[in-house]
C-alpha cells in the first residue's frame, strides 16, 4: 500500500516520503515492523501492507463489523483503529484463528450450519463470536443476538449464524476447561443413573 512498509512474513509496501512512523505489531503470532502514515488504520495495514485480506473492508465507519479483528484479545473494528494506536499490540485475524491446520470450532460450526453464503461478513462474524464466547461461554439465543448486533449480514437472516455460535459454544468451553467439562459429564451420568433407579419398579 502507499505508505506502509513492513518487515516480517508477507510484509510489503513503501512508506518513504510520507511522514511514516515505524511501529511493531504481532499479527497471528508473527512479529512485524511496519512503516505507517499517521492517518492509516489498522485495516489498511492488515489488508494492503501485510496482505491479510480475510479482514474485509465494508463501511469504513465501524457500522458493519466486516473488519472485526482481535486487538490484544478484544474484538475491534479495524477500520476505526489508527495503526499508530496499535503499536506494540497483538492482533489476530481470521487467517490466524485455525491452529496447526485445524479449523477453529466456530469455523467448523459456520460450515456445518450453513451460516456462510456470500462469505463477506463471515470473518468478522467469527472473530466477534470468538470474543463473545470467551465472556459468555454458555449463552442464550437472546445473548447471542445481542452480542452479534454490531455485525451485519445481508444473506442469511442471522438464524443460521446464531445456530452456529450456539453449536460452537460447548465445544469451546470444553477446550478451555476440559476438567470442568468432564466433571459436568460425570454429574450428568450420575443424575441419569439416579433417575433410572427411581423409575425402576
Amino acid at each position: 500500500m502507499s505508505g506502509a512498509r513492513g518487515s516480517g512474513p508477507g510484509a510489503r509496501g513503501n512508506g518513504k516520503g510520507t511522514g511514516a512512523v515505524e511501529i511493531g505489531l504481532t499479527v497471528n503470532g508473527d512479529p512485524y515492523r511496519v512503516s505507517v502514515r499517521p492517518n492509516q488504520t489498522l485495516l489498511d495495514v492488515l489488508r494492503d501492507g501485510l496482505g491479510l485480506t480475510g479482514t474485509k473492508r465494508g463501511c469504513d465507519q465501524g457500522e458493519c463489523g466486516a473488519c472485526t479483528v482481535h486487538l490484544d484479545g478484544r474484538a475491534v473494528n479495524a477500520c476505526l483503529v489508527l495503526a499508530l494506536d496499535a503499536d506494540g499490540s497483538e492482533v489476530t485475524t481470521i487467517e490466524g484463528l485455525a491452529r496447526r491446520g485445524e479449523l477453529h470450532p466456530l469455523q467448523k460450526a459456520f460450515l456445518e450450519e450453513g451460516a456462510v453464503q456470500c462469505g463477506y461478513c463471515t470473518p468478522g462474524m467469527i472473530l466477534q463470536a470468538a470474543a463473545f464466547l470467551r465472556v459468555h461461554p454458555a449463552p442464550t439465543t437472546a445473548q447471542i443476538r445481542t452480542g452479534m448486533a454490531g455485525n451485519l449480514c445481508r444473506c442469511t437472516g442471522y438464524a443460521k449464524i446464531v445456530r452456529a455460535i450456539a453449536a460452537a459454544a460447548p465445544v469451546l468451553a470444553t477446550k478451555r476447561n476440559p476438567a470442568a467439562a468432564e466433571a459436568k459429564k460425570r454429574r450428568t451420568k450420575d443424575e441419569e443413573r439416579k433417575t433410572l433407579r427411581r423409575s425402576t419398579p
